[in-house]
This record gives C-alpha cells, structure tokens and sequence, in this order.
C-alpha cells in the first residue's frame, strides 16, 4: 500500500529545505537570473546543508539515507524557490548518485569523496541531443571499444557545465545499448560551447561535441557489468516531475496572493469568478501531478520498474508547470509581463520541462 504522508525524518528534512528555499534561494534568484550565474555562496550553503550527501553511502561520507519519495520532496522544495538555482544545488547528484548505485568499487572510493567533502563540487550528466529524432535510450553518441580503451563520438546539447566540474558522465551507445562514461571535463576533444536560452539562465549549460574522445576503459560506469541507463531516465524524470510541480506551486501562490490584493471596481479581483475558477483549477492540476510523481518516486523506493509512472509524471507535470505559470502571468494581468515580478521568470523556466531530461536525479 502506497502511503502519501511523509514520514517524521522527511518531514523535518521538507522544513529544513523550505526554509532554505524561502530565506536563500528565493532571494537570490532575480539577481542571478539576470547575472546569468549560479551565486557560489548558495552552492555551498546549501552543500553544507546536506541536500545532496544525505543520499550518497555512509562509506565514502555520505549522510546513507537514500531515497527517491524524499530526493522528490526536496526537489519540489527547491525548484519552488527558484528553478535554477535548485539544478545547480541538485547537480553533484548527475555524477555521485549513478556512481553509488552502478560505479565499481574503484570508482566509488576516487569519485565519491569528492562530492561528500566540505567543498561543493558540481557533476554533470550528458544525456540530451540536439535533433528532432533523440532519443535518450538510443543516443547517436557512439562508444565504440578500441585497445584498452574507448573511442566517443557524437554530440549533446543542455549540459549542466559549471565552473570547477572536474567530469561528465556521458551517455553513448555501445554496440547497440546505452551506457555511461566518466569523460574529464577538459578531455582532448571535448569541446564545450556554453548555450543561451530562454529559461535557466542563471544555470550554464553547453553545447558538447565529442570529435574522438578517448577514456580507459576503467571510465565506463560499472565497469564491465555496465548501467542500467533506462533507470537512470527514470529517477531523472521523477525529479524534473518533482522540480516541475515546484515551479508550478510557486507560480499558484503568487497568482493566488495578487489576486486576494489587486483590486478593481471596489473589490478584490479573486473575487472574479473567471480569476476564482483559475486559479482553484491550478490547485487541483498541482495536487494531481504531485501525485502521479510520488507514485513514480514509491516505486523506484520499492525496487520496482518506474519506467511507465516516470514518463506519465513527468509529462503531466511539464504540462501543469506551463500552464499554471502562463495562468500567473494572466492573472498579473500587464505586470505578469515585467521583470519587476517573477511570474515571467516562472514561465521561461517551466517552458523547457518538455525538453528537459535528466538535469536532475533522485
């Protein structure tokens, strides 16, 4: 049986995220969206909070308490605040949570300290490319074995790529079958061009062309016994289900809010029925995808495949995250427009959920 209260440890690790959201990030977003750069003080706030380590194993300095349903609450937390902001927070994930689940031993004991020490470090996770036809479970990358190595080939595009990334894991198709490789981030043939794009703009990503990339073959995550990348696809789309829903939370609540002030003809105008019918209509789309995102989260908890209730979360959550952004701008009325107010900068980011994949994991 699926139960949908938190428990007493989730539930204070939600109020410790929120509060952090509310006085940190929430505050810092306007300035770095328009500064088009993550605040390094944030990263390393929130790092010392623990939103990241408290999953990694208790063997390499991680807090041991992984969990898909808590990694959605946080995320949701986070992505309330502010979207981009949340990915940056959430990016040592992209690297150190794959290494913990399908890394070999040797791998596990040189990457996962990194993530686990005093200092934020960011990961990053190549999965997207750039065409109509991509496909994250056939990617056009190709990994192809020669001498003691492999030789990668191909391009991505939406790549985490902050300052100090040291690695991406790439995602490449090897003999027909998705796996991931551990490839320096200043590899001879990398080439990284930093993108610009309508929403995430204080989050970089890049552009990467692998022309002949070279790594060990100790570099392919799991070593012989490889990853299960479809896994991967999944807990990344209950994330972006998770984040989605929090943008879209944060979009409701001010709509809701200027709609109780903004008054015209003597009275607020929530007290329009067309303004009124709106914005009950966000709550309920909100609670519902909410919903279908836990499902997914239980089920990964569970060992079970969360491949069908990934993909239908993280649908209908892009969907309601678009629509109830869209529908705070209507309700802002003209200053939904302006960057004097967040809605505009809520309905930048909740545009590209339907492209997003894996900028986040649980």
């Amino acid at each position: 049986m699926i139960d949908f209260e938190p428990s007493e440890e989730q539930q204070l690790i939600v109020d410790a995220v929120r509060g952090f959201a509310q006085n940190e990030v929430r505050k810092a977003a306007r300035d770095a969206d328009e500064a088009w750069k993550l605040p390094a003080a944030l990263l390393q706030a929130a790092h010392e909070l623990g939103v990241t380590t408290a999953a990694l194993p208790e063997a390499y300095g991680g807090g041991g308490s992984r969990s898909a349903v808590t990694g959605a609450l946080v995320a949701e937390e986070l992505a309330w605040g502010d979207l981009s902001l949340a990915l940056g927070i959430l990016s040592p994930g992209l690297i150190a949570l794959p290494v913990a689940d399908f890394g070999t031993e040797e791998q596990k004991r040189r990457l996962l300290p990194r993530f686990t020490g005093d200092v934020y470090a960011p990961g990053s996770l190549a999965i997207l490319e750039p065409g109509l036809r991509s496909d994250v479970l056939k990617p056009a990358t190709r990994a192809r074995r020669e001498g003691a190595g492999y030789l990668l080939e191909g391009e991505k595009c939406l790549v985490p790529w902050q300052d100090g990334l040291q690695e991406v894991l790439v995602v490449a198709s090897e003999d027909g079958r998705p796996q991931a490789f551990l490839v320096p981030a200043n590899a001879s043939g990398l080439e990284a061009t930093r993108e610009r794009n309508l929403g995430l703009q204080a989050f970089p990503t890049a552009e990467l062309r692998l022309g002949g990339v070279r790594v060990p073959a100790e570099a392919r995550l799991g070593g012989e016994a490889g990853c299960d990348v479809r896994a991967l696809v999944a807990r990344g789309r209950v994330a972006l289900a998770a984040a989605a829903v929090g943008v879209a939370r944060a979009s409701f609540e001010l709509a809701r809010e200027y709609a109780k002030e903004r008054q015209t003809f003597g009275a607020p105008i929530a007290t329009r029925q067309s303004i009124a019918f709106k914005v009950a209509d966000m709550a309920i789309e909100i609670d519902g995808a909410r919903l279908l995102g836990w499902e997914a989260a239980w089920r990964l908890d569970q060992g079970l495949d969360a491949t069908r209730e990934a993909a239908l979360a993280r649908h209908q959550s892009s969907r309601v995250s678009l629509e109830v952004a869209d529908g705070a701008v209507q309700v802002f009325g003209g200053h939904g427009y302006t960057r004097e107010y967040l809605p505009e900068m809520h309905l930048r980011n909740a545009r590209g959920f339907a492209l997003f994949e894996a900028l986040a994991l649980v």
